[in-house]
């Protein structure tokens, strides 16, 4: 185990540990706050009904998660070679990112008649304004030493947006890849849970509703040791992202105390 992990491992441990003496010396019973053992027994035992509704959810968070990378940065490269398109379009994004999810996914629910499309589309809604802003203001950020530079070298458009703004831009987008990753999950399973769908093709979510109307408490934190699970790899894997694509020439991550 390398060493930076040891102390995160064992806090969390610790908490366990803390969590499961606590329900069994206050004899708490299973319906309020079930023993992280009793959680993992019923994760094991409920694993194949839930690891559908888990792929489900999986599927619903990084296909949000792609659609906003792939709006958020062709939109700011656009943004980023035209200020009057930018001063026009930007309201509507902040319009987007103001808006309460809770708010509008009844809505949305209504006007897309396939459930599983309306939550794309709501998680998508969360996703989105994170990687726009950080990629605009990453474009915005190259030098203007190297700017003038490019206009010296009668270089075009695209070969300034190319080997010029886009390099800039990485680390920007990075970081907002990490919050829209997290953002994706938590906007997937609010839709659902708005929705209150049912059925086979469903998320954790509902799993979590049904749970909560049949006072199953240790199935709720099962389904939910997922979600966090699912969060945590997510940054993880953006984490490590950022290290490799970065680690050897940008100072966010080469510079990192030990």
């Amino acid at each position: 185990m390398s060493r930076s992990w040891v102390w995160p491992a064992l806090v969390l441990g610790g908490l366990l540990l803390g969590w499961e003496l606590l329900v069994r010396l206050a004899q708490i019973p299973a319906y309020t706050l079930p023993a992280p053992s009793l959680v993992a027994t019923t994760l094991y035992a409920n694993f194949g009904s839930l690891a559908g509704s888990w792929w489900y959810t999986l599927k619903i968070t990084f296909g949000a998660l792609a659609l906003a990378c792939l709006g958020g940065v062709l939109i700011a490269s656009v943004f980023a070679l035209s200020r009057p398109l930018e001063r026009a379009l930007f309201p509507v994004a902040v319009v987007l990112q103001v808006t309460p999810i809770v708010a509008v996914a009844p809505l949305i629910l209504i006007y897309v008649e396939s459930t599983t499309a309306a939550l794309l589309l709501c998680a998508w809604i969360v996703a989105f304004f994170p990687i726009l802003s950080n990629t605009v203001i990453g474009l915005r950020a190259a030098e203007n030493n190297l700017r003038d530079l490019f206009r010296l070298y009668r270089a075009t458009r695209w070969q300034r947006l190319r080997l010029l703004l886009a390099p800039t831009a990485l680390p920007y987008f990075i970081a907002g890849l990490k919050i829209s990753g997290g953002l994706s999950l938590i906007g997937a399973v609010t839709a659902e849970m708005v929705a209150g769908a049912a059925g086979r093709e469903t998320g954790l979510a509902s799993r979590i509703l049904e749970a909560s109307f049949r006072t199953e408490t240790p199935k709720m934190f099962a389904a939910l040791t997922l979600l966090v699970a699912t969060g945590v790899l997510i940054f993880w894997l953006f984490n490590s992202l950022s290290r490799r694509l970065l680690g050897r020439w940008h100072a966010s991550e080469s510079a990192r105390p030990d």
